[in-house]
């Protein structure tokens, strides 16, 4: 029963004549300095398997506009289909990791494992560093700040199984105490 957590869409290569993989995995912030973040993978997730042979990913954040691409690639599996095809969504190229992107959402984090952590009964969290960003004109400010209202992100809602964007503000860290300088 959480408020909503990030949508994003993970990409990972894919094994050697299989298509590459999009999920949609449980994603969490481990640290802002130095970026980090964490997945969590069920055993019977197909990227969970290519993540434990790539070790590196892309952590693509979509646009509330995408949602039924979102939706379409999570609930089918990559063993039957292409979800680059069946989702309408287009394959690009990372800058800093060997892993496609989505080339409709306007941030990929680019990230290389660097721990992992089984989770009984069939969980895996893989840990991880942002080791490249990319983003869209307009989605950050000259400082590299995440400009929420200007994008129409959207995130998922445990407990009711729905999706809300995002954009009023309503504080920031460090605001008790007269801090307007965190960005993690």
């Amino acid at each position: 029963m959480l408020p909503p957590v990030p949508a994003i869409l993970l990409t990972v290569n894919g094994r050697p004549g299989d298509p590459d993989e999009i999920s949609v995995l449980w994603t969490f912030v481990v640290s802002g300095d130095p970026p980090q973040i964490g997945v969590s993978a069920a055993l019977e997730h197909r990227a969970r398997g290519l993540l434990e042979i790539h070790d590196e990913f892309v952590l693509n954040v979509p646009l509330a506009s995408m949602v039924e691409a979102f939706d379409t690639v999570d609930m089918n599996s990559g063993r039957v289909a292409d979800k680059f095809e069946l989702s309408g969504l287009t394959r690009g190229t990372a800058t800093a990791v060997d892993a496609p992107t989505v080339e409709e959402s306007p941030i990929h984090c680019e990230c290389r494992i660097f721990d992992s952590l089984e989770v009984p009964p069939e969980r895996k969290i893989f840990l991880a560093e942002v080791v490249a960003t990319t983003a869209i004109e307009g989605a950050v400010d000259d400082a590299g700040r995440l400009m929420v209202p200007a994008v129409d992100f959207f995130g998922m809602t445990a407990g009711s199984g729905e999706h809300y964007t995002m954009g009023r503000r309503v504080g920031n860290i460090g605001m008790t105490v007269g801090r307007t300088d965190i960005k993690y």
